[in-house]
């Protein structure tokens, strides 16, 4: 068999693992699933957990694609990027107020730390530019802060806090080097900076370069900057850089009575540094345009930054790159070289998208019975509720599907908004609820939830616009790229094509290029994505002007939702006072 490249990624409620020929094509895949602790704001994860379930996805991966050891060329990691807290023996630290020790993660969505947040972004460090302006309380530093001031017998314990996916990588090869990716995106590290020694350096030197202490002193965490900052990371280096020897050994170990929880390939397969989750789906789909979508005068350097990837999961991340760095007031970056080297990445994002659409199906009384009804057609409940709303608009005569919620507008911030308004504070709306509890009512809150989303979407593509991007082009992978009403939504709402790619694991792929860059079946990252990275549909937006009419209303009724909630919010405030 040919080369073979594994990707692994750990999502929220799962563990994954791809496995791609040399031409990107998906020969077979598997998951398993993770547990997760939610008390209030603090949503907690075990590494040990995931690494068991990392290795069972592995091994299934492996035997429903017929691969043996030996097939595997290279793998990589993906991640969510949640906080990981271990030990001078990499044995895991509790994150949580429990003190159980398998608590060790604290997962990306968790909201503890949103007064640490609000203080760091108080002292205006000129760090905080290149993060929108502010960080969130979903990046490290307010948790690595929360912990300090929390729980001391936690903090004096740990010798490593990693990211999610550099800890995977770390378990899997020894190697504590970080990625820029990660660093980057989620820890301040301050990409430019790395940028100007690697240039300057022949070697390639991955020092640790870009911390700025001044600002890790400022907010009150200058000890994990001391040592050379051997608690976050002396060494980063760009996605897919080769880790250590690869494989360790106890990493690699095939299956067997003593060992049943390790990865079943061989010692010394190449690991790459690693990419948080949806920088990974932008890796895995940002080249997958088709001949006829090129455009003739535009160069191939300048084409990749007119897209834009939405990675559609559990929350959303729109990802886009440029050759120039871009301001973006509540827009996280621009970040150098985080997701495809050389090009400044920026990210928008939506805390709960797919969240949020379970979480509106499942609080809804009509859910169980339509539920059961999905299962016994033998199709997903999504799919039976874009069923019935075909059939509604059939029988009420709508003059397009979307205006059957022309009374039901929704505000998706149900867990914050992370861009462009970047305000955690920002509540969810649902405007136009009556009595009915039908499954035709669940059926219009659902359009009506994703029209809400894809008008977040819009919001973020016209805000980057306007700081100087030029966005036509969205691609979308990950869970509700799948549904086809959501990313038909999307379209007419947007204005813009949207590329689907032909495989849909997207961020498996992402993953499994670092891989195969680190084991130099490639030259670099951008190179793998030509290869690998392939298209499938394209979904146009409607040429009806009429639905750009009414989706323009819409989208200023839900611009005014959040007017509204900041108007009644400083009403309370005076009224507390």
């Amino acid at each position: 068999m040919s080369s073979v490249f594994l990707g692994i990624d750990v999502g929220t409620g799962s563990a994954r693992a791809g496995l791609f020929d040399e031409k990107g094509k998906l020969l077979g895949s598997a998951s398993s699933p993770i547990q997760i602790w939610k008390e209030g704001d603090c949503i907690e994860q075990s590494s040990t957990d995931i690494w068991h379930a990392v290795c069972a996805a592995v091994k299934s991966a492996c035997s429903v694609a017929n691969v043996a050891p030996e097939d595997v060329a290279s793998l990589g990691f993906a991640a969510t990027c949640s906080l990981v807290a271990v030990d001078a023996d990499g044995s895991p630290v509790s994150v949580s107020w429990s003190g159980d020790t398998r608590r060790n993660i604290i997962v990306w969505m968790d909201h503890r730390a949103v007064n640490q947040a609000e203080r760091i972004n108080a002292s205006n460090s000129p760090v905080l530019q290149y993060c929108g302006g502010g960080v969130s309380p979903e990046m490290q530093a307010p948790k690595l802060l929360w912990v300090k001031e929390n729980l001391q017998e936690s903090w004096s314990m740990v010798c490593r806090w990693m990211d999610l996916s550099d800890w995977l990588a770390y378990r899997a090869t020894g190697d504590d080097t970080r990625s820029l990716c990660t660093t980057v995106c989620k820890w301040t590290y301050l990409g430019h900076a790395h940028m100007e020694q690697w240039k300057e350096s022949d070697s390639r030197d991955m020092e640790a370069c870009g911390w700025d202490n001044v600002f890790w002193e400022e907010i009150g965490l200058g000890d994990l900057v001391e040592g050379n900052c051997a608690k976050i990371g002396r060494s980063v280096a760009f996605p897919g850089h080769p880790l250590g020897s690869g494989l360790t050994p106890a990493a690699a170990k095939a299956s067997n009575f003593l060992m049943p929880k390790e990865l079943g390939l061989l010692p010394g397969t190449p690991v790459g540094t690693s990419l948080i989750d949806a920088h990974a789906g932008g890796v895995g789909v940002m080249e997958s345009v088709p001949d006829a979508e090129s455009k003739a005068d535009v160069s191939d350097e300048e084409a990749i930054c007119h897209r834009m990837v939405l990675v559609c999961g559990t929350s959303t991340c729109h990802m886009a790159v440029s050759k120039n760095r871009l301001f973006i007031p509540g827009v996280w970056g621009p970040f150098w070289s985080a997701m495809i080297p050389e090009f400044w990445l920026t990210e928008g994002g939506q805390s709960a998208t797919g969240a949020l659409l379970d979480y509106i199906i499942e609080s809804h009384v009509a859910a169980p019975h339509l539920s059961n009804r999905a299962a016994s057609q033998s199709i997903s409940i999504f799919e039976l509720l874009n069923k019935m709303l075909l059939s509604m608009s059939h029988e009420q005569n709508s003059p397009f599907l979307s205006a059957l919620t022309q009374d039901t507008h929704v505000f998706p911030d149900f867990h914050g908004n992370r861009s462009p308004i970047a305000d955690p504070k920002s509540k969810g709306v649902i405007c136009g609820l009556t009595l009915d509890t039908s499954e035709k009512h669940l059926a219009l809150l659902y359009l009506a939830t994703i029209q809400g989303i894809a008008y977040g979407t819009r919001h973020i593509v016209e805000h980057c616009n306007a700081h100087g991007h030029k966005i036509d082009t969205l691609l979308a992978c990950g869970g509700l790229a799948k549904n086809l009403v959501c990313i038909q939504e999307h379209a007419d709402v947007i204005g813009c094509p949207i590329i689907l790619p032909r495989e849909n694991e997207s961020v498996l792929l992402g993953s499994a290029v670092l891989g195969a860059v680190a084991a130099k079946k490639f030259p670099g990252v951008r190179d793998a994505m030509k290869v690998l990275n392939a298209a499938g549909k394209v979904i146009n937006p409607s040429s009806d002007p009429k639905v750009k009419k009414y989706h323009d209303a819409k989208y200023q009724i839900f611009r005014s939702l959040y007017e509204q909630q900041l108007a009644y919010r400083s009403t309370m405030a005076q009224a507390l006072q």
